[in-house]
């Protein structure tokens, strides 16, 4: 049944889904961004030596824990590493020659082929916040539900600067744990068509993730094309758990993409200085995308580094610091190196509202992704609160400012019309440009447009009732989720991902922890 249908599905879909794609809402959805502008390169040739060789020796000396995985250390064994008991000791070169199979890019499809991407070398793809178990709204801060969850799936779809629909958006905690994965994939296969991600919580649910992307894709597409990019995190220091690497495992046989990502927050995770966090971040990826291949030869991976640093009095994590920055910008230099896709940067922010705090370290981190070379960005929009929160005000925030990411991105044009000498010559410094034939012509594409931030008069800002950015922000909440149509989807195959979620919700008993 599901193949069959995915297959129909993958072909084009059935005559109600054109008719339904007929008469839906369009809208303008950003292609991914290539830059045009170049990477801010921190690290000299002497450094990126030097750490490179410090990771080397991490990796021989200390080496790199694979806990309750007998079949990881079975692998690693047969490769050449050392392994004792639980502890995998690799020789120098081998973990970067093993990262070698892996594609220097790749492709994601999307239902919608228009809203695939490719992610990888000069491309830049932005994806929404993860894992957040809080939600904050006009009401305050409480648990996310299954209704949060969809919404920030509806407002994803409708922003236009936003080119992934994400995974665990919010964590929706009326649904029971062994479950809520199932809900979660539906609600982006269906609520939506722009790319998305598995689950990673446990390697079953890996499984299903990539089953019910057959359902919709179609089985035969799926076993050739990447239709997933899905989070795994090393417990750093240097710990592969037996859940996240059987989840890696799950993907890198099904030729899915998995971005290897160690959790650094510096001073606790890792050590308080730049280097020594870039040698243990590089570290762990090496080990990480090598396993990797060791699944399966050719498996998309994208090189990870998710970075904070941690407030001494506090405990607590910081984010948009500039020691943060200079991280994320090292690591780009070295996962360029090693030819793989960059993870990193986002919408970081420490503050609990979406308020000055919050926009100054989400500029920050924003900017900080663009510059560093950052080829797929987890977290873009909706971050508050160290990542404990999403924030419906805030994620139309973010995604509002993604779009000037766009146009940085572009760098300058100097082409006959970027130099714009006829302009100069019309003027011919006796007037204004408003009217020459120059401006006509580009007016409505020279300038990044906010869709939400207030540039009117005073006056009649105060007319308007002297509304604040987290109002306007609600409104425009408001409005995307009352714009909303889904899009198009062949009925079958909507069934079909229906009675999986059925199936699969009725052959286990709930579980909440």
């Amino acid at each position: 049944m599901s193949e069959e249908v995915g297959g129909r599905r993958a072909r084009g879909g059935g005559g109600a889904a054109r008719r339904a794609e007929r008469t839906a809402v369009h809208f303008e959805t950003a292609k991914f961004i290539e830059r045009n502008i170049p990477n801010l390169e921190i690290l000299n040739e002497e450094a990126l030596q030097i750490i490179e060789n410090n990771a080397e020796q991490v990796l021989e000396e200390i080496g790199v824990n694979f806990v309750e995985n007998p079949a990881a250390l079975d692998l690693w064994r047969a490769a050449g590493a050392d392994v004792q008991g639980e502890r995998v000791r690799i020789p120098r070169g081998l973990a970067r020659q093993l990262c070698k199979t892996a594609p220097s890019s790749y492709v994601q499809h999307a239902r919608n082929p228009e809203r695939s991407v490719t992610v990888g070398g000069r491309g830049l793809v932005l994806a929404p916040v993860y894992g957040p178990p809080f939600v904050r709204d006009e009401n305050g801060r409480r648990y996310a539900t299954m209704e949060d969850f969809n919404k920030f799936v509806k407002l994803g779809y409708m922003s236009k600067w936003l080119h992934h629909s994400g995974g665990t958006v919010c964590e929706p905690t009326d649904v029971p744990v062994n479950k809520r994965h199932l809900d979660m994939l539906f609600s982006h296969m269906t609520l939506s068509d722009k790319p998305y991600m598995g689950s990673v919580t446990e390697p079953s649910r890996a499984l299903d993730s990539v089953e019910m992307s057959k359902i919709l894709f179609g089985s035969d597409f799926v076993d050739q094309n990447t239709v997933m990019t899905s989070l795994i995190n090393i417990n750093s220091p240097m710990t592969f758990d037996g859940i996240m690497m059987g989840a890696l495992e799950a993907y890198a046989k099904a030729n899915q993409a998995c971005i290897i990502s160690p959790f650094i927050v510096g001073g606790a995770m890792a050590p308080a200085t730049i280097a020594g966090t870039l040698t243990q971040v590089l570290a762990e990826v090496l080990a990480g995308v090598a396993y990797s291949q060791l699944v399966r030869k050719g498996a998309p991976v994208i090189f990870g580094a998710f970075v904070t640093s941690i407030d001494m009095n506090s405990g607590a994590p910081t984010f948009g610091t500039p020691e943060a920055s200079l991280i994320t910008y090292g690591a780009g230099q070295l996962a360029r190196r090693l030819g793989l896709p960059y993870r990193s940067a986002g919408s970081f922010c420490g503050s609990k509202l979406p308020d000055a705090q919050a926009a100054y370290e989400t500029a920050n981190s924003l900017n900080m992704g663009l510059l560093a070379g950052v080829n797929f960005m987890l977290h873009a929009c909706g971050w508050l609160e160290g990542g404990l929160v999403a924030s419906f005000d805030k994620f139309v925030m973010d995604a509002d400012q993604l779009g000037v990411l766009h146009h940085l991105a572009k760098g300058v044009d100097m082409s006959e019309n970027g130099q714009a000498m006829d302009a100069i010559r019309e003027v011919n410094a006796s007037t204004h440009y408003l009217g020459t034939q120059h401006t006509q012509t580009n007016f409505k594409s020279a300038f990044w447009r906010t869709d939400l931030l207030d540039y009117k008069p005073f006056e009649t800002w105060q007319e308007e009732g002297e509304r604040d950015t987290i109002q306007l922000a609600r409104e425009r909440v408001a409005k995307l989720l009352s714009d909303y149509q889904k899009p198009a989807i062949d009925p079958a195959v909507e069934e079909a991902l229906t009675d999986y979620v059925a199936r699969k919700k009725a052959s286990m008993p709930d579980a909440f922890m």
